[in-house]
Formats: C-alpha cells, sequence, structure tokens
C-alpha cells in the first residue's frame, strides 16, 4: 500500500473514532467534573448549614488535590497493567459512590474526609485518558481529539451551573436539603456510565468492527510509526518518564494553570453572586457564561495548533491572556466588566490546557508516558488545592478577592513563560509527512 493511498484511509480511520469514541469519553468527563466541582454549587446553601467558614470550605475544596496527588502515577500504572476499560470502570464507579455520599456530610472535618478521600478515587482517570487517546490518535490529530475530550470541562460548567441551580431549587424533596440532592443526583450517573465503560469503551483499534481492515492498518502503522520515533529520541520506561527535565518544567506550568483554573473554578458561583447581586438561580445561570466561552476558545485554538503544527505559542499566549485578566479583574467592580474578564481568564486558561496535554503525550512512550503524564498531572492537581485554599483565606483574612486574583495571575504568568521557554517550536507533522516509510 502506498502513501497516499493510505492517506484517506487514514483520514476515514480517524474521522470514525472521533465519531465514537471522543463523544462517550466526552460523558465521562463531565460527569467527573460535576463531581468535582459540584461542591461550587451547594456551598451557595450548605456552608451556612453546616456551618463551613470560607477558610474551612476553601481547604476541603482543594483536599481532593491531595488525595489525587498521592494516588495519581500508581493509579495510572495499574491503568497501564489492567487496561483502560477495566480501570477507568473502577475509578467512575468508586468516585460515584463517594460523592453521592457527600450528602451526609454534616461538619467540616467529615467534609475534608469525603473530599480528600474523592480524590483518591478519581486519580488517574484524566491522565489515562490521555494515554488511550494516544493509542487512537496520530500527533497531527491528538490536540483535537484533546480538546474536544477536555471541551467537557468548561461545557460541564455551562451545564452544570443551570443543572446545579435547578437541583438546589428541589430544596426539601425527599426530606433532603437542597445540596444534598445536589450530590445524589449528580454523583448516581457516575455509577451507571462507569459500568459502560466496560461495553462502550474499544481497548484498541485492532479489535473493533467499524473500522474496515485497511482502515485499522492505516491507523495502527502510523501510530506504532509514531511510537518507533518517538523512542528513539525519547524515553518509554519509568526511569526516563521520571527523569526527564521537560516532565518537570510542564509539571510547574500545569501546576500554575490548575491552581488559576480551579482557584477561580471553586469560588465562582459566590463571586458571581456578589458581582451580579442575584438570587441562587440567577447567580448559576450567569456562572455559565465563561464556560461557554472557553469552550469555543478551547476547539479554536486546539485547531489551529493542529493545522499549524505549533505548540509553544498556542499554550503560551492563552496563559498569559488569563494572567493579564486576572490582574484586571482585581480591580474592576463593574458587574459587566468583571464577568467579561472572567470569561477571558476561562478562555485563555482552558485555551491552553486543550493543546498542553499533546506536547508530553507526543515526547514520551510506553511506562514513561503512563508514569510523565501521571506525573505532571499529579504535581500539577496540587495547584487545584493551593489555589482554591489561598483565595478562600484572603477571602476571610482581608474580605477581598483582590490578593487572591492577583496571586492566581502570578501562578498564570509562570506559567506562560515555562511554556514560551520550553515548548516546541513546530512539533507535530502533518499527514503526508507521518506517513513516510510506512506501507510503502
Amino acid at each position: 500500500m502506498t502513501t497516499t493511498a493510505a492517506s484517506p484511509l487514514l483520514g476515514m480511520a480517524v474521522r470514525k473514532a472521533m465519531l465514537r469514541i471522543i463523544p462517550f469519553l466526552f460523558v465521562c468527563y463531565i460527569i467527573a467534573f460535576l463531581d468535582r466541582v459540584n461542591v461550587s454549587y451547594a456551598s451557595l446553601t450548605m456552608n451556612a448549614d453546616i456551618g463551613l467558614s470560607d477558610a474551612a470550605y476553601g481547604l476541603g475544596a482543594g483536599i481532593f488535590f491531595i488525595g489525587y496527588f498521592l494516588f495519581e502515577v500508581p493509579s495510572n500504572l495499574l491503568l497501564k497493567r489492567f487496561g483502560a476499560r477495566v480501570w477507568i470502570c473502577r475509578i467512575m464507579v468508586t468516585w460515584g459512590i463517594l460523592s453521592t455520599a457527600m450528602a451526609l456530610v454534616s461538619n467540616e472535618w467529615f467534609f475534608y474526609v469525603l473530599r480528600f478521600l474523592l480524590g483518591v478515587a478519581e486519580a488517574g482517570f484524566f491522565p489515562g485518558v490521555i494515554l488511550y487517546l494516544a493509542t487512537w490518535f496520530p500527533q497531527h490529530q491528538r490536540g483535537r481529539a484533546t480538546a474536544l475530550f477536555m471541551m467537557a470541562i468548561p461545557l460541564s460548567g455551562l451545564l452544570g451551573a443551570p443543572l446545579s441551580g435547578w437541583i438546589l431549587s428541589l430544596d426539601g424533596m425527599w426530606n433532603l436539603a437542597g445540596w444534598q440532592l445536589l450530590f445524589v443526583l449528580e454523583g448516581i450517573p457516575a455509577i451507571v456510565v462507569g459500568i459502560l465503560v466496560l461495553v462502550l469503551l474499544p481497548a484498541s483499534p485492532r479489535n473493533v468492527k467499524w473500522l474496515t481492515a485497511d482502515e485499522c492498518a492505516a491507523l495502527s502503522d502510523v501510530l506504532a510509526a509514531e511510537a518507533t520515533a518517538t523512542e528513539k529520541t525519547g524515553g518509554h520506561t519509568l526511569r526516563d518518564g521520571l527523569r526527564t527535565p521537560l516532565v518537570w518544567w510542564l509539571s510547574l506550568a500545569y501546576f500554575g494553570t490548575v491552581a488559576s483554573l480551579l482557584g477561580l473554578g471553586f469560588w465562582l458561583p459566590k463571586m458571581v453572586e456578589e458581582i451580579a447581586h442575584q438570587g441562587t438561580t440567577a447567580t448559576t445561570w450567569i456562572t455559565a457564561i465563561p464556560y461557554l466561552f472557553a469552550a469555543v476558545v478551547m476547539v479554536l485554538v486546539a485547531s489551529s495548533s493542529d493545522k499549524r503544527g505549533e505548540r509553544r505559542l498556542h499554550t503560551a499566549i492563552p496563559a498569559f491572556v488569563a494572567a493579564v485578566s486576572l490582574v484586571a479583574s482585581a480591580f474592576v467592580t463593574e458587574p459587566v466588566i468583571a464577568i467579561g474578564l472572567l470569561c477571558l481568564v476561562a478562555a485563555g486558561i482552558y485555551g491552553c490546557n486543550g493543546t498542553f496535554w499533546t506536547i508530553p503525550s507526543a515526547r514520551l512512550t510506553g511506562t514513561a508516558a503512563a508514569a510523565g503524564i501521571a506525573v505532571i498531572n499529579s504535581i500539577g492537581n496540587l495547584g487545584g488545592f493551593v489555589g482554591p485554599f489561598a483565595l478562600g483565606w484572603v477571602r476571610e483574612t482581608t474580605g477581598s478577592n483582590q490578593l487572591g486574583l492577583l496571586f492566581l495571575a502570578a501562578l498564570a504568568l509562570i506559567a506562560a513563560a515555562i511554556l514560551y521557554t520550553v515548548g516546541p517550536r513546530r512539533h507535530v507533522a502533518h499527514v503526508d509527512r507521518s506517513l513516510e516509510g510506512v506501507n510503502s
């Protein structure tokens, strides 16, 4: 089979995979992120009910990421051993059970324990999916595939905000408070969909019926050729993944973007409530606006990055925009402008992260990829502890968001500088080039 004959077959195989795999993973991640951040909507009424201060809520929201950090690398190595379907099923079922159990929280210590265990349960899901995508999509398509999957994060905010507001309005149904209903009704789907992973998530291109033999060969051969090329230039063992300087630089950059993203995300409903002076339902609807904007920008940035084969500017510039917007938002009080700036913050961070994950998945293979991606994600997600906790502590200490927002801006700016420095200028081969020497 010649290269020119293989190109349309490869394109068809990738399109089929996009249609078959991404929507299901997208649903899984929407559920995951809803269960991770629905505490931000529950806080509108839960904090007063169980006596949580701003600092206690910030600590509990962030302690999720301590459990996530401690168990991320072991979980991802176990995923490598047992396979994506079995391990992702395990992750989703256990986090669904724990998310539902959040309805039983009655004091701050119970809150801390369940949030920590929820982090332990979810550890490994995101990097596991990133590894899984690398077994299906060539490098020149991986940015778009990753962004389409990660678009679930802003869309979970877009959908979750009004959904959570509606559930909170059901206060008293089944003799449960609105925030208790929120945890129950958003936790059960994780258990159901987790079980469906075993049925609907294919293990590899070689064992699906919806690819023809030629399409399977075209896709498998390109993926194998890319893996071979990566092994010649980058590591593939556990030691390689842990000693590669790029892994640690990317970990620090991701720490900055995650701290900014989740520091803002866990406090966004409260901040919008204070800016707009609206009731709970209106607040949740307004909170959805930045997520809508971010979802569109994320896909546009990733598509541009794939088209140009460029990663450095497509990650550094969005992170810089987020940093500048965070600084501006610290000094603006006019509601419309403030919400607009929050839209730019969300768009910048999500625009950066949608393309970010194409860098490590293209540089590492095998066990090094499992370990390296897990290290980046686990260290980066410590930002998910630092961001919410820092903002909560600043709010309680100063009575203002200003210093907290400036702190998040500094972290985003550091991330932008790192990505501009270490990010590859041209990193991705186009379709025809990736096929050179394959099937010829």
